[in-house]
């Protein structure tokens, strides 16, 4: 059995390569057969088989091309998340924004609000307003708005300063005053020495402006306003200061103002005193330079309550005032008498006058210019002159000045004198002429002279004593009627004469106080001045006006 099984083996495999051989040529047949058959679907295949291999090469490029953008797509992307991060964390405020939309547009209105409350005089509304956006300002210094919000709010309390020194710079009483530093005490601005100092310095403006409203070309009007001013007002500001500002030298150094106000009255008190040094030679009537002495002193009197008393200070600048103006009162007689002296007509005027005895009883009860003196023009706008002088000095006459202004008056007077010597020794005049320049300076001497004293004596008790022992001054005019009366001759007369002559060769010459006799007979200048009159009456009517002018 073995033996059969090896021999089929054997003729298997020697016939195994024929039925292979011919498995094969039925496959290739089948396989020819099924390529004619399915030809098209083999054609198909391989164009499938193309295209796909082209396919697949773009797919490799594509994907070449993709894999170089992944980076770009994975930038854009991280951006895309940080840009949506950011619109996110935008939106969140924007919802925190509209949560909190009144709150924020209130805030944003604090500025001009608070500067409409400025304007409208609210100034604690304005100054709580300033000190939430300080608070805010402090709790939040890195925001924008906060640090641009509190720029415009310091802007507005600078107005808000500037108003509150204005309302200083005008009449603001104590009330007012009050409430004014305690708003700059709350804005803190300045400390406690410079607020003082501003203080000061508003109200001493405001003084400044209402002097400057005064009309300085009436000397008299503006002192009167400038006393009334600082008796009132220098009053009120000096209680304004120490109401507001309690010094206490005890506590700290902050409570104590140096001499701040010492020094700022003094400066106030040195001012006005200097405005009266300068304003004061401008008065030229002595009832004005009284009433403002009176003013002063009643100024200076009240100012006395807070320590400001400069009454001591006024004498010496109203001696001063008062020796200018009698001074150049004396000055202007003098030089009237002068130019009335070089243009005299020298023509006798009729007599009005009286007697040196009747006189002299006059002028202890009277001090009305004598009307003699109408005789004599030059004499008579002396006089005028020297009344007028007078009339100024009596309202207001400074005892200490007694001596010096009898000194004027002395002066004056030897002014005068000095001019009859240079009139008489310059003019050639004729002898009536002569006649009435001789009678001139006996009237001169005899009723000018006095009249002079007891006027002073009127002003000052014991004034005319210190006039009258000043008769030297007329000594060189004695001298002068002395001589005249010695050179000149007496006349031959007719018998109709004779009785005439011997009757006023009788009759004692007259003498003068002073002890100077006359020289000119008073009979013949008498004779002459009616004959004067009857050739010049035209001329003495025009004189006589002119003396009763005088």
């Amino acid at each position: 059995m073995l033996f059969e099984s090896g021999s089929c083996l054997l003729f298997l495999n020697e016939k195994e390569p024929e039925l292979l051989r011919v498995d094969a040529e039925r496959i290739q047949r089948q396989m020819q057969e099924v390529a004619v058959g399915n030809y098209r679907a083999f054609i198909a295949a391989a164009d499938a088989l193309v295209a796909i291999k082209e396919e697949v090469s773009s797919i490799d490029k594509h994907l070449e091309s993709l894999i170089t953008e992944i980076p770009n797509l994975t930038s854009g992307c991280t951006e895309f998340i940080e840009s949506a991060e950011k619109i996110l964390e935008e939106r969140k405020m924007n919802q925190t924004l509209l949560g909190n939309h009144s709150t924020l547009l209130d805030l944003l209105e604090i500025p001009q609000l608070m500067d409409t409350c400025v304007r409208n005089g609210n100034y604690d509304e304005a100054l709580d307003l300033e000190a939430y956006v300080c608070k805010v300002s402090t709790m939040h210094p890195n925001l924008p708005v906060i640090q641009a919000l509190a720029a415009e709010v310091r802007q507005t309390t600078q107005s808000l300063l500037s108003q509150l020194l204005q309302k200083l710079r005008s009449n603001s009483q104590l009330p007012e005053c009050l409430r004014i530093i305690g708003y700059l005490r709350r804005i803190g601005v300045f400390n406690e020495f410079e607020m003082r100092l501003q203080f000061l310095r508003c109200r001493e403006t405001w003084l400044t402006g209402i002097l400057e409203d005064l009309d300085q070309r009436n000397a008299y009007e503006y002192l009167k306003g400038m006393i009334s001013c600082h008796r009132m007002h220098l009053f009120d500001v000096v209680n304004q200061y120490r109401a507001i500002f309690a010094d206490d030298t005890s506590g700290s150094e902050e409570n104590y103002d140096g001499g701040l106000l010492f020094s700022w009255a003094m400066h106030q008190i040195t001012s006005h005193l200097k405005t009266l040094k300068v304003m004061l030679p401008k008065i030229t009537e002595g009832g004005s330079l009284s009433n403002i002495l009176d003013q002063s002193m009643y100024c200076a009197m009240g100012l006395g309550w807070v320590g400001l008393d400069f009454r001591g200070l006024l004498p010496s600048l109203f001696e001063e005032a008062v020796l200018n103006l009698f001074s150049k009162n004396m000055n202007t007689a003098v030089e009237n008498f002068q130019l009335v002296l070089d243009s005299h007509r020298w023509v006798p005027l009729p007599a009005v006058g009286f007697s040196a005895t009747i006189i002299g009883e006059e002028s202890q009860e009277d001090v009305t210019p004598p009307s003699c003196l109408m005789e004599h023009p030059p004499l008579a706008v002396f006089i005028n002159g020297v009344s007028a002088a007078m009339n100024e000095l009596r309202p207001c006459a400074p005892v200490s000045l007694k001596n010096v202004l009898a000194q004027e008056l002395i002066k004056g007077l030897q002014a005068v004198c000095d001019s009859l010597l240079r009139y008489n020794a310059t003019r050639m005049l004729r002898e009536n002429e002569s006649g009435l320049f001789l009678s001139l300076c006996r009237a001169f001497i005899e009723v000018a002279f006095p009249h002079c004293a007891t006027c002073f004596g009127r002003c000052y008790p014991g004034g005319a004593a210190l006039i009258m022992d000043a008769k030297h001054l007329y000594d060189g005019i004695g001298r002068l009627l002395t001589i005249s009366s010695v050179k000149e001759a007496p006349k031959p007369v007719s018998n109709g004469e004779e009785k005439t002559t011997s009757e006023n060769s009788d009759l004692p010459q007259p003498v003068v106080e002073n002890g100077v006799e006359p020289a000119v007979d008073e009979t013949e200048n008498a004779n002459a001045d009616r004959d004067g009159e009857e050739q010049n009456s035209p001329t003495l009517q025009n004189d006589e006006k002119l003396g009763e002018a005088s």
